[in-house]
């Protein structure tokens, strides 16, 4: 876990609270996730089905998987360091995969293609329930803007590559305001499973700020995680293998799986002696 650039990541807190799908849905599938306080609903995209501007329309479908969290947080850390909206792919996004363990090419950056076209396409909604009231983000797509590049394989997922995207105005602005701190050589140790993945931001987001131990039952556990899994039993024994792997990577993460359901208690900041330096 040894770091030399110290560098760091951010997702919007939204994410530790409701994430993607693990695996890949049907096309025309929406994504729908609830837990106490939040609900996301991620719609599928259209494109053009041939290429041509009057043809017909095909579903992207929704992003997924552990390519669909990385292109999301290399976006959300660059736009944030940057402090603008539009943020550059091509080289930039592969030298950042490539840092994180990622090679870029053949069915990786197909896989990467498609997962980037898949975020540009869809639309999300994060409801959120305030003290006494509710806010959202309403039809909220990520991307509002995006430049694909020619040089397509027609009739396959990721057929265009996708060079600059800006992230949306809304969120954006909830990111600047909600921005969840990560470490990058946490995320490069789990670039390969988005359970895990989800596990660290979730707990990067909730350990830190407790004054007290919090305990989350396995059925709210599976409620916010497990919407790929049908019983509770089966959910589980994956969740705590995605769980130890995300304490692995976040040594100061002070938790417990008890018979109940997991306890989370405080904790110091996975990024904590980086942020005191600045």
């Amino acid at each position: 876990m040894s770091d030399e650039e110290n560098a760091l990541g951010f997702a919007y807190s939204g994410w530790a609270q409701c994430a993607l799908p693990l695996k890949k849905l049907a096309s025309d599938a929406r994504w729908e996730i609830a837990t106490d306080r939040v609900r996301l609903v991620v719609e599928p995209g259209l494109r053009l089905a041939s290429g041509s501007i009057d043809g017909p329309m095909e579903h992207v479908g929704v992003p997924y998987g552990a390519h669909a969290r990385l292109i999301l947080l290399y976006l959300q850390t660059e736009a944030l360091r940057t402090g603008r909206r539009e943020v550059e792919l091509g080289t930039s996004l592969r030298d950042w995969l490539s840092r994180i363990g990622i090679s870029y090419g053949g069915t990786t950056g197909r896989s990467v293609r498609d997962q980037a076209e898949r975020i540009s396409r869809c639309r999300l909604t994060f409801h959120i329930q305030g003290e006494g009231s509710t806010s959202a983000l309403v039809n909220q797509a990520i991307v509002d803007k995006a430049l694909f590049i020619g040089g397509v394989e027609r009739g396959t997922q990721g057929q265009l590559s996708l060079e600059t995207a800006q992230l949306s105005e809304g969120f954006f602005e909830a990111l600047k305001k909600h921005p969840i701190p990560l470490e990058e050589a946490a995320i490069r140790a789990l670039n390969n499973n988005p359970a895990a993945l989800d596990c660290y931001i979730w707990l990067a987001y909730r350990l830190h700020v407790l004054r007290s131990d919090r305990l989350v039952t396995w059925a709210a556990l599976k409620k916010q995680f497990g919407g790929s899994y049908r019983e509770l039993f089966h959910f589980k024994p994956r969740f705590i293998q995605s769980l130890e792997l995300a304490a692995a990577v976040y040594p100061g993460a002070n938790i417990e799986v008890v018979a109940e359901g997991v306890v989370l208690k405080p904790s110091v900041s996975p990024v904590r002696k980086q942020i005191a330096a600045k």
